[in-house]
């Protein structure tokens, strides 16, 4: 496993993290590492341990074996201390469905650290969580009346009430829309921009590549990849090209064609394509030849084969929650 770029802070830090049930490891030997201000996205196929692993971060299920820090302390021996500045949304939001979305957010807020000073605030940070997911409209209405969507927003809202330095979030896209899912990331970035560290697991590589800045990839309860988003979309060397003369391109690059997918090629250029073998270079060869050209420029490989390279497992949906 590998990182790039400067690591900030460590957020969140495993070292050999295990987690057995009897005979069945769960999660094997875990080194985590998520850094001050990453929108970290962990992945992974079904049954991969991703649900165990944040369960155990917030001291929800307890480790067989290894170490976990969490904002700067050992897990979970300082819950107390940590909790109180960690927003989280774990599997399913529970709450009171007679009650409304602001009453059970206020519930929520009583029930947590803090005293006469959260008590005085309390009405403010409610009504701001609720504008912040989009439910400031209907925060007086009963829950029993909400969508799984909306139920899924105020799931969110009760991990940001308390402004969380950490937000740590189970599949936070389950019932939402596709509108849903943009209002949600774009959320995420803003949170992020203003200082909060996001760490979720999700099966929808789309959405991870669209919104986090660091990856990592659980299979078989091991942690086989863990590295930027932007190290590892890093050009391969190769060029894309688009060209409704795809027959003709094949017999000119004559063994340069690593990959045809109708009118797409994935070209290895060469020297003499172009002082480097670019894609301005081929796209000079093949326009000389005569060929049309759609589109043309560097191969950079998607998070789905990223994943697919380190598990075996390519549908767009590489795991629910474990």
């Amino acid at each position: 496993m590998t990182g790039a770029g400067e690591s900030g802070a460590g957020v969140i830090r495993t070292r050999a993290l295990t987690k057995r049930y009897g005979s069945v490891t769960a999660v094997r030997s875990v080194d985590l590492e998520v850094r001050a201000g990453d929108r970290y996205g962990l992945l992974g196929p079904n049954g991969s341990g991703k649900t165990t692993l944040v369960r155990m971060l917030l001291g929800l299920v307890y480790a067989t074996s290894g170490e976990i820090e969490v904002l700067g302390r050992r897990m979970p021996r300082h819950a107390r201390e940590v909790l109180p500045q960690v927003g989280a949304l774990i599997e399913e939001p529970a709450a009171y469905p007679h009650l409304s979305g602001r009453t059970n957010l206020a519930l929520l807020d009583a029930a947590g650290p803090g005293g006469l000073s959260a008590r005085r605030t309390r009405k403010r940070r409610v009504d701001e969580a609720l504008e912040q997911v989009g439910l400031g409209g209907v925060g007086r209405r009963p829950v029993k009346a909400y969508s799984l969507g909306m139920r899924q927003r105020l799931g969110l809202a009760g991990a940001l009430i308390r402004r969380p330095k950490l937000l740590v979030l189970d599949e936070p896209g389950n019932g939402l829309d596709p509108h849903g899912i943009r209002d949600l990331r774009e959320l995420l970035i803003g949170l992020n921009e203003a200082g909060v560290t996001v760490f979720l697991s999700s099966h929808l590589m789309a959405e991870v590549e669209q919104l986090c800045t660091r990856v990592g990839v659980l299979d078989a309860g091991r942690l086989v990849l863990q590295d930027d988003l932007a190290a590892l979309r890093a050009p391969t060397g190769r060029v894309m090209v688009d060209t409704p003369d795809a027959d003709r391109a094949v017999a000119l690059l004559d063994g340069q064609v690593e990959r045809r997918d109708g009118d797409q090629l994935l070209v290895r250029p060469v020297v003499g394509d172009g002082a480097a073998g670019d894609a301005a270079g081929l796209n000079a060869r093949l326009v000389e030849a005569g060929l049309r050209v759609s589109a043309i420029g560097p191969h950079q490989r998607t998070l789905e084969e990223i994943v697919l390279s380190v598990t075996g497992t390519g549908s767009d949906h590489v795991g629910e929650s474990s």
